[in-house]
């Protein structure tokens, strides 16, 4: 390869580690990932010598964290091509951003008679807000189901959208590694009147993302799968639909004014982002996203790619019947996202063997219930790839899972 993973790894220290006299093979990224030391020390050089809360003090300490702050929505706004960083509204991870979208968007635009869809794809994030807002609301929830190789199969898209008001779909899967094609849904929702959300969780990390080219309404995605600290995310939305939509939270912060006959929300970003934000979590994401652009959107899903195909290739021929990986058969339709079911052996027992083999993956249903039903499985043992793995991780995981084949065999 030409990625140079071994510069990289040298940037994480907990990757400096060993387990059990092990190097340890992380492969959980799609549920976590681990942090470069340069977001580590800016979180920390902000609490040391910058910290105070922000947008209310008119000291200079306060300044400077206001204007950090506001630096790190910049960021992220140039790292997605929002046209506006007033379109970046910050939240405490993506769940939260898509539950704003439905309990303000939502509440606001849906009723009896109408309509929205989601495909089988979808992280509970992107599901369960939907049915409790139907359930309060009494609109239609649609399903877009999957071709037999985990694409969305979108043979009956137009009649699913016929009538509906929003599209929600994810741009990767999170158990699948699926990568939809949201250009063409979105040009799809909208030639339908309906708006598109995309749950960019996945896919914001491990490649380049313009939010416009997309032609989405709204995005959202989480700073801790990108290299940034938990408790952060992020909601991007189009100016106007974010100015037409009522406030999600109330407090501090998100108001203009408060009298004791109402209250009038300030603008957005503000009107979303009640009480204390985020402060050094903004600005850890927003030296995640230097790091990033430093390697390059582009090199790391070229890497990605390669890698991907190295693992398909290997875990096949090192298993093969008595392993199988859901999902597209081929690395370019798909992230570094391997869902592996090793015959007859449940998916914890898989990931507890592998653990004593320093191979650290996720085993369970994802937050992706609906979508595991489909696959006739209650869970898989989850292995996902990032820029600082390389082929030693995927060999490593290799040989654990022929070691709990055999540990497992009759």
């Amino acid at each position: 390869m030409t990625f140079d993973v071994q510069a990289i790894r040298k940037d994480f220290p907990i990757l400096h580690h060993l387990q059990d006299g092990r190097r340890l093979a992380f492969l959980d990224s799609a549920a976590s990932s681990q942090r470069p030391i340069q977001v580590i020390e800016a979180m920390d050089l902000l609490y040391t010598t910058s910290y105070a809360n922000v947008h209310r003090g008119v000291y200079r300490l306060a300044e400077r964290a206001t204007n950090a702050f506001e630096a790190a929505r910049s960021k992220v706004a140039a790292f997605i091509g929002a046209p506006s960083h007033d379109e970046v509204v910050f939240t405490k991870n993506a769940t939260e951003a898509i539950n704003l979208v439905a309990g303000s968007w939502g509440r606001a635009n849906l009723g009896p008679g109408d309509a929205i869809v989601l495909s089988l794809l979808e992280h509970h994030a992107n599901i369960v807000p939907w049915q409790m807002l139907a359930a309060e609301k009494g609109f239609e929830i649609r399903w877009l189901g999957l071709t037999a190789d985990g694409q969305l199969d979108l043979t009956d898209l137009d009649r699913l959208l016929d009538g509906a008001k929003l599209l929600g779909v994810t741009a990767m899967s999170n158990v699948l590694g699926t990568l939809t094609p949201i250009r063409v849904l979105a040009d799809a929702a909208h030639d339908r009147g309906a708006l598109i959300l995309v749950d960019a969780c996945q896919s914001v990390p491990h490649q380049p993302t313009d939010v416009v080219e997309m032609g989405a309404d709204f995005v959202a995605f989480s700073g801790h799968k990108m290299l940034g600290p938990t408790g952060i995310g992020v909601l991007w939305g189009r100016a106007e639909l974010l100015d037409a939509m009522p406030p999600f939270l109330g407090g501090g912060g998100m108001i203009l004014n408060v009298t004791t006959e109402g209250f009038i929300p300030d603008a957005v970003p503000a009107k979303f982002e009640a009480g204390t934000p985020p402060i050094a979590e903004a600005v850890g994401l927003a030296a995640a996203i230097g790091y990033l652009e430093n390697i390059g959107m582009d090199a790391i899903r070229r890497h990605e790619i390669e890698l991907t195909s190295y693992a398909l290739r290997t875990l096949h021929e090192r298993l093969g019947d008595s392993l199988v990986i859901h999902g597209p058969c081929e690395p370019a339709p798909r992230g570094g996202v391997l869902s592996l079911e090793l015959l007859d052996v449940h998916a914890h027992d898989v990931s507890q063997v592998l653990d004593e083999h320093a191979v650290a993956i996720r085993p369970g249903h994802h937050c992706a219930k609906p979508l595991m039903r489909h696959l006739g499985v209650p869970a898989t043992a989850r292995a996902s790839l990032y820029l600082y793995n390389d082929t030693d991780d995927v060999d490593a995981l290799a040989d654990a899972l022929v070691a709990a084949r055999e540990f497992f065999a009759p």
